[in-house]
C-alpha cells in the first residue's frame, strides 16, 4: 500500500478511480444494517462480506478503497452506548481492508473514512472535536495511506472543524462535501438531500464554502453523496473557485433508516457517460457513493490511461 502512486497520477493529471458505496453494496450482499449505526457494525458482524466488497472494488479497477468507518464515528458510537467498542470497530475495519489489498497483490491505496456522521449541528462544533481527533488518531495509527474527511451533509462550520482537526496529521487528506441546487436561485449550494419526502437542506452558497475551506485545506476536494444531476454543475463551480485537485462520488436513490433504497435510473453505461463529462470538467478522482457500486466502478475504470 502506498500513496506515492496516487500522487504521481494526480501530479500527472491522470484519473484516479475511487471505490463505490460500502453500505448499500453490503446490503445487496446480505449484510444486516444496524438500526443505529447502519453499516458501521458490519466490520465486526460480517467481516467476510466487508472484505469481499473491498476485493470486488479492487477487481473492478479501483485505485483507492475506503475503510468501512463512515458510520462508526466516536460521537455516534458513544450516543448508542458503544463507547467501549470505538477502537475495536475502527481497527477491525482497517484490518479487513488491508487484508483485501494483500489478497489482491496489487498496489492499492487505503483511505480511512473520518466522517461527520452523528455530528448534529445542535451539539455545537466544540463538542465534535474530540470525536474527530479520536477517529483520525485511530485510523492513522493503524496505517491508512490517506484520510477522506467525509463531511457530506454537514454545515460549513462542521466541515471547517473537521479540516482544522486534520491539519495535525502527517498523511494526505482529501475532503468531500455534498451539494444541492437552490430551486429559487438555481445556484449550487452546500447542502444535501437524502429524502424523497422532504425538501433539501441548504446551508450556504458553494462558492463561499470553497473559498472558506481552501484557506485551510490544500488537498483534493470532492463533491460526494450528491445527486448525479447536481454533480456536474458543482464540479464546474469548484473548478472556477478552487485551484487544487477535484473529484466526485455521487449517489443515486435515498435513505430510509436503516436501509438505502436503490434507484434504477442509472445504468453502468450511463455512469460511464457521466464520468466522461466530469473528467472534461476537471475531475481527477471519480468513484461512487450510496447506490453506486461495483458495476459502476468497473464501467468507469476503462477511462484510466
Amino acid at each position: 500500500m502506498s500513496y506515492q502512486i496516487i500522487k504521481e497520477k494526480l501530479d500527472n493529471r491522470k484519473l484516479v478511480i475511487l471505490d463505490g458505496a460500502m453500505g448499500s453494496e453490503l446490503e445487496k450482499s446480505g449484510a444486516k444494517m444496524d438500526k443505529n449505526l447502519w453499516c458501521g457494525t458490519c466490520s465486526v458482524e460480517f467481516p467476510e462480506l466487508v472484505r469481499k466488497v473491498h476485493e470486488d472494488y479492487i477487481e473492478a479497477g479501483a485505485d483507492v478503497i475506503t475503510t468501512n468507518t463512515y458510520a462508526s464515528t466516536p460521537i455516534s458510537m458513544k450516543n448508542y452506548g458503544l463507547e467501549d467498542s470505538i477502537e475495536r470497530f475502527n481497527q477491525k475495519s482497517v484490518e479487513i481492508a488491508k487484508k483485501a489489498i494483500e489478497n489482491s497483490k496489487k498496489n492499492i491505496a487505503l483511505a480511512g473514512s473520518v466522517s461527520a456522521s452523528g455530528s448534529y449541528y445542535k451539539l455545537g462544533v466544540k463538542a465534535m472535536i474530540p470525536g474527530f481527533n479520536e477517529q483520525l488518531k485511530i485510523l492513522t495509527e493503524e496505517g491508512v495511506d490517506l484520510i477522506i474527511l467525509e463531511a457530506m451533509s454537514s454545515q460549513a462550520d462542521i466541515v471547517q472543524t473537521m479540516i482544522e482537526c486534520s491539519v495535525k496529521i502527517n498523511i494526505p487528506v482529501w475532503l468531500s462535501v455534498s451539494c444541492v441546487i437552490d430551486d429559487i436561485t438555481k445556484n449550487v449550494m452546500l447542502g444535501y438531500n437524502d429524502s424523497m419526502d422532504s425538501p433539501p437542506e441548504i446551508y450556504e452558497n458553494f462558492e463561499n464554502s470553497l473559498n472558506r475551506f481552501a484557506k485551510l485545506h490544500k488537498g483534493p476536494i470532492l463533491i460526494a453523496h450528491s445527486d448525479i444531476s447536481v454533480t456536474g454543475k458543482a464540479i464546474e463551480v469548484a473548478k472556477k473557485n478552487f485551484s487544487g485537485i477535484l473529484g466526485v462520488y455521487p449517489n443515486t436513490g435515498h435513505y430510509e433508516k436503516p436501509h438505502w433504497k436503490f434507484a434504477d435510473d442509472v445504468t453502468p453505461n450511463d455512469y460511464l457517460e457521466y464520468a466522461k463529462s466530469w473528467l472534461k470538467s476537471g475531475a481527477q478522482i471519480i468513484g461512487g457513493c450510496c447506490g453506486l457500486g461495483v458495476e459502476e466502478i468497473k464501467a468507469i475504470a476503462v477511462l484510466k490511461k
